[in-house]
């Protein structure tokens, strides 16, 4: 398993940008946005990490504007945590065994989600390629919020 990055959402991305890169450092290692989802991500990498960033060796901070207005509550702007695993499936069936609820089943062979005791949104993200589809992930419905 290897720690990916820390995801926030962010209401002003010009500011927020602005704080984090001009104020705290921090540089722009990647962007994607979706114009079907209406979001931007860009994703942070600290000084110190910035060339393993490049190499998609280091953990980031990912920003997520979301174009349509909204406002978080609860900690909404808070998003995940993001851990690369290399067997998806054996990674939630062994938290499952565990009796970790899994939120967001691996139907597609790439993401699910789980939550820590405190109700942090966890993402587990297949290293590499996406794994074949199959069962009983394929089937399985969401439970509860992620």
């Amino acid at each position: 398993m290897r720690y990916l990055h820390t995801m926030v959402r962010v209401k002003n991305l010009d500011e927020s940008l602005d704080f984090y890169c001009n104020k705290l450092g921090l540089s722009e290692v990647r962007r994607m946005e979706s114009e079907a989802g209406r979001f931007t991500l860009v994703y942070l990498a600290a000084p110190g990490d910035k060339q393993q960033a490049s190499e998609h060796d280091a953990p980031l901070l990912e920003l997520t504007y979301n174009w349509d207005t909204e406002e978080y509550t609860g900690g909404r702007n808070f998003g995940h945590l993001a851990f690369e695993v290399d067997d998806i499936y054996g990674v939630c069936q062994g938290l499952m065994d565990q009796g970790v609820i899994i939120n967001r089943p691996p139907r597609d062979g790439w993401m699910a989600f789980i939550r820590s005791p405190d109700q942090i949104s966890i993402e587990l993200l297949q290293k590499g390629e996406k794994l074949p589809v199959r069962e009983p992930w394929a089937s399985m419905a969401n439970t509860g919020v992620w």
